[in-house]
């Protein structure tokens, strides 16, 4: 494919219409995003991608099967590497706890973030999740028994609503048997191109969540914080203590620099122990293309 053909795939892909502490813990069919409601505030993106960055050297660099997709909002422009990949839909895995946290907080199954769920006892695979936490440490732990147990006490109908709600993904989180599931191993399904139509929405609040809810979720998002920028993002591993499934690396957030926010969605496949730490790696370097960081 030349130059010219690759950038019109790329600016059509659809934006608008349509670091993590624990990297180690965690957690396919593709779909058009469906538009944005027309009272949203959030504008769609043109075609207008870059012409002069390459994000692919980084995944040849280090050896990774999978895609990035960069929205600049205040100059209305898309980056992109596999453009094809992000319109594929995957399992969110954790990066559905942003969300979940959301649906949480909001119908008061948990009363903040500080608020604590005693440990079970049963012992699992990241040592650090084999304790009390509040849901500070379980977003930044990415502790998945933490919110399975925030999934029940919301139940079937209210989690339905939520989702449903804040169009994520298909919105289909299966039955009642499924409540605590259907992010990790169910049927909900989200592209990297409808992670960034959450996130956008998200962080303009046009989502049906309390200014409260927005201000907690917003804080235990931050994962890296300077004088020039702050990060807030939720790393995912579809597959993780699941082999039967094909594993999968999420990193979705975005950054704020002066009065610009940058979302992001990288995804990818997870073949090795080093992918893992690949989905910031990549993220970062193409934020270092775009003079971010």
């Amino acid at each position: 494919m030349n130059r010219l053909s690759r950038l019109l795939v790329a600016g059509c892909v659809a934006i608008g219409c349509a670091v993590a502490v624990w990297l180690q813990s965690g957690e396919a069919a593709a779909t058009m995003p469906a538009p944005l409601p027309q009272s949203s505030s959030v504008q769609v993106a043109q075609l207008n991608s870059a012409e002069d960055t390459d994000f692919g050297r980084h995944f040849e660099d280090l050896d990774v099967e999978g895609s990035i997709l960069i929205y600049d909002s205040a100059n209305d422009r898309t980056y992109q590497h596999n453009p094809t990949r992000n319109q594929t839909a995957f399992l969110p895995a954790s990066t559905f706890k942003i969300l979940n946290s959301l649906i949480s907080l909001e119908n008061g199954v948990i009363a903040d973030e500080i608020a604590i769920l005693t440990w079970d006892g049963v012992t699992r695979k990241v040592p650090a999740w084999n304790r009390d936490l509040n849901m500070r440490e379980a977003f930044k732990l990415s502790a998945y028994p933490f919110y399975q147990v925030l999934a029940r006490r919301v139940g079937h109908e209210r989690m339905q609503q939520g989702v449903t709600q804040a169009e994520y993904g298909n919105q289909t989180i299966g039955d009642e048997e499924d409540i605590d599931t259907f992010w990790l191993d169910g049927k909900l399904r989200t592209t990297p191109a409808e992670q960034i139509q959450f996130l956008r929405r998200f962080y303009q609040n046009d989502l049906p969540f309390s200014e409260r809810t927005f201000s907690i979720v917003k804080d235990i998002m931050v994962v890296e914080q300077t004088p020039t920028y702050t990060i807030r993002a939720k790393s995912g591993w579809v597959g993780f203590d699941q082999p039967e499934l094909s594993q999968v690396g999420w990193y979705v957030g975005y950054l704020e620099k002066g009065e610009n926010v940058y979302f992001f969605a990288t995804n990818i496949d997870i073949r090795n122990e080093n992918d893992p730490r690949h989905r910031v790696e990549l993220t970062r370097r193409c934020f270092e293309d775009l003079g971010l960081l």
